[in-house]
């Protein structure tokens, strides 16, 4: 962005006979010329600077997203993990639990199989009495109708 003036005079054709005041008149406009070339210059420098002062404070701001954005990443990524090995470990714990209750029942339904096996046992033995008292009734019944009927 470097801007150049010119700061040469037109060409007029030069009278010996110029007047003194024209002379520092022109010489003042000269000054003035360079005076604002000058200060042009200062300015597009200040401008300069402060576009690479922007550009550098934006180049602050993008990394610092960045390193924020990798921040970020690093504690979801622990987050991750932690939730993981807390999943693991509480799926450890349910599963443990739900093999103790397992034990538990099998033990329990193991007495109540004992219990019903003792049952079973007794009713089989007492349907044996039932059939034997039965047979039992029967041919005692058998004996009073041979023995109610009359001898010819």
């Amino acid at each position: 962005m470097d801007y150049f003036f010119d700061l040469t005079s037109e060409s007029s054709p030069r009278d010996d006979h110029e007047d003194p005041h024209m002379i520092e008149d022109s010489c003042d406009l000269q000054r003035e010329k360079s005076s604002i070339v000058g200060i042009t210059e200062i300015q597009e420098q200040n401008t300069s600077s402060r576009i690479d002062d922007i550009s550098r404070r934006v180049q602050e701001l993008v990394q610092k997203v960045n390193d924020s954005r990798t921040s970020d990443q690093k504690v979801m990524d622990s987050f991750k993990e932690k939730l993981v090995e807390k999943l693991t470990e509480m799926f450890q714990q349910m599963k443990e639990h739900m093999y103790t209750v397992y034990e538990e029942n099998s033990n329990v339904m193991q007495v109540k199989l004992q219990e019903l096996s003792e049952v079973l046992e007794s009713c089989t033995k007492l349907k044996k009495e039932l059939i034997e008292a039965s047979q039992g009734l029967a041919s005692l019944r058998e004996g009073l109708a041979i023995s109610q009927t009359p001898e010819t």
